[in-house]
């Protein structure tokens, strides 16, 4: 049995950066024996994996223009030097569109498109290594922003934007048929 505090702490005494660099080195390996394995899948396999890829950009995007709106980011600084946590837009969505959602998508989608046995397995451990980091960015956003951010952790995703969608949704309606 795994001892999930042993691994938490474990994998909080890593190097901030460790897991999304070898993550990085796995998706960009993938990237390029893309373009030399394309051809293996079916049509309807590259199309989701193109599609998968598109919705990545819209999670991969929007946290900029959002952060800058509504982060509190001061002017000439990073989008990401927020100082107010953000939980409106994509962020009542998922908790981590960008580091989490995005990647995970980039991944799935070159995997798609390649359709190979060696992209599958970059594209496995590429994204394991993504999600577990983002238990490390929880932890940083929890020491940031306290109990505000456990609060929004437990309204909102890690990652997973169909869930998301379905409960951003329902609770519009629940809302709606308050009044």
């Amino acid at each position: 049995m795994i001892d999930m505090k042993g691994f938490q702490n474990f994998l909080f005494s890593l190097h901030p950066l460790l897991l999304s660099t070898i993550a990085s080195v796995l998706t960009v390996t993938q990237i390029v024996l893309a373009f030399f394995l394309s051809g293996q899948g079916s049509i309807a396999l590259k199309w989701a994996g193109w599609i998968c890829i598109w919705i990545s950009g819209i999670f991969g995007l929007l946290p900029i223009f959002i952060f800058r709106r509504k982060g509190g980011v001061s002017k000439g600084e990073s989008y990401m030097k927020t100082t107010k946590l953000v939980d409106t837009g994509i962020y009542a969505i998922v908790r981590h569109p960008q580091g989490g959602t995005a990647w995970l998508l980039i991944n799935l989608g070159i995997m798609l498109i390649a359709w190979h046995w060696t992209s599958m397995i970059l594209c496995l451990v590429s994204m394991v290594l993504v999600y577990v980091d983002t238990f490390k960015t929880d932890q940083y956003c929890i020491e940031k922003f306290g109990d505000e951010y456990k609060r929004y952790q437990d309204k909102v995703p890690m990652v997973n934007f169909i869930a998301g969608i379905v409960r951003l949704v329902w609770s519009r309606k629940e809302k709606h048929k308050e009044r």
